[in-house]
Formats: structure tokens, C-alpha cells, sequence
């Protein structure tokens, strides 16, 4: 896969998108809130229980990769542009 590894790691919005591709599809397959996670036990046995649920572990991979990919490329790749850059790029 062509994609700039580096400058992703440099954006905070790719942390948080790559975070709730994981934490959404996990919640939402096990019927949690946020208020549900009020200890480290707890949300220990969750993350057991979607490691060893192969479904969970299918939609956690297809969200990740919706993240991943960008739309506007063909295939799973960066742009050549986006491929120079070497922090991400502004708004203007």
C-alpha cells in the first residue's frame, strides 16, 4: 500500500478516526455506552470478548480500512501529491 505513513502519524484527526473505527463497531456490537466502561476489568473482558469474536473482529478490520482508504484515489493508495507531502497538509 502506497500511503504516507508518516504524515498520518502526524494528524491528530487520524489518530481519532483510526480510534473510533475500533471503538464504535466494538461498542455498538456489544450494546455499550460510554457509561458502561467504568473500570479497567470491564473493559479488559470487552476487548477479550471482541478479540475472540471473529464478527466483530471482521467489521472492527472493514471500519479500519474505511479509514485507511482514501476515496479519492484509485485503489488503496495515496495521491502521488499526497505521497510528497511531508507534514499534512493545511486548509488553505
Amino acid at each position: 500500500m502506497n500511503i504516507n505513513w508518516k504524515v498520518r502519524a502526524k494528524n491528530p484527526l487520524f489518530w481519532f478516526q483510526l480510534f473510533l473505527s475500533i471503538v464504535v463497531p466494538v461498542g455498538a456490537y456489544f450494546g455499550l455506552t460510554g457509561q458502561d466502561i467504568t473500570s479497567w476489568p470491564i473493559l479488559l473482558d470487552v476487548t477479550l470478548n471482541a478479540l475472540s469474536n471473529p464478527y466483530v473482529l471482521f467489521i472492527v478490520g472493514v471500519s479500519v480500512f474505511n479509514a485507511l482508504n482514501d476515496p479519492t484515489t484509485k485503489g488503496v493508495a495515496d495521491s502521488n501529491l499526497a505521497m510528497r507531502y511531508k507534514e499534512p497538509k493545511g486548509r488553505g
